[in-house]
């Protein structure tokens, strides 16, 4: 691999490229990708329009998007494909029952990753999309995956300060700690305006053959006394991806 004078590879830069897209950004300029990579902005122009000649990012007037071909390749080699196949048709059917947002996360390093995501017009207020990422202790899916997680991780997040979104956020260690033994006694969780006022988050953690979680079930609906109803649709949707997992895995 071709290596610059400072020793960083050429592939090095390119993934600092691609990885300035947040998953709330669409489309951005080549100054915006080179302040946010940190590289300078001709060696940024250069490796943009390399990976523009293969497909990776396309051009759009004077901005630059994630290209088709790096979605395809990235869609089609992902280890959540299985999850998600097995999970859309309880999710669809969870979501015509709840009708608002429905949503599949995984752990994936110290965050939540949203891999698939169901709404509908009107649903209320969701921080959270596809291929989106939030902090474990704040979403109900993020607790879900903590509480259930490696010591070592639980331990690390801990030790670390608590983003705050609202007054109702867990901000401190003991806080924490008390909502993630809940989480592994009761099997669910329900976070009531800790992203928003206005709604609240519930979650149950779903299996593979051997109990272990893998991942994380979720609604996001009004703040209001309802939101315990949804526990026992969300537990038996969580109950069939399990069953579906385990029969493909054999």
């Amino acid at each position: 691999m071709a290596r610059v004078h400072t020793g960083e590879s050429v592939l090095a830069r390119t993934v600092r490229i691609v990885e300035s897209f947040r998953s709330d950004d669409s489309l951005l300029t080549v100054s915006e990708i080179a302040r946010r990579s940190g590289l300078h902005i001709s060696t940024t122009s250069r490796l943009i329009d390399e990976l523009v000649g293969c497909g990776w990012l396309e051009r759009e007037d004077r901005k630059v998007r994630i290209g088709v071909r790096l979605w395809e390749v990235a869609s089609r080699a992902s280890p959540t494909l299985g999850l998600r196949e097995a999970a859309m048709p309880f999710m669809e059917d969870l979501h015509a029952v709840v009708g608002q947002h429905t949503q599949l996360g995984v752990l994936e390093g110290d965050e939540v990753l949203f891999i698939e995501r169901l709404t509908a017009p009107g649903a209320v207020v969701n921080y959270t999309r596809i291929a989106g990422r939030m902090p474990l202790h704040v979403s109900s899916s993020g607790l879900i995956l903590l509480a259930h997680g490696p010591s070592e991780l639980q331990e690390r997040i801990l030790g670390e300060p608590l983003k705050v979104f609202t007054d109702k956020t867990i901000r401190t260690p003991r806080q924490l700690r008390g909502v993630l033994a809940d989480v592994r006694r009761h099997g669910y969780i329900l976070c009531a305006g800790h992203l928003y006022p206005d709604t609240t988050g519930v979650a149950v953690p779903v299996r593979d053959g051997t109990g272990k979680v893998i991942a994380a079930l979720s609604v996001v609906v009004p703040n209001d006394e309802k939101a315990y109803a949804q526990i026992p649709a969300l537990q038996a949707a969580a109950k069939g991806i399990t069953r579906v997992m385990t029969t493909a895995s054999k």
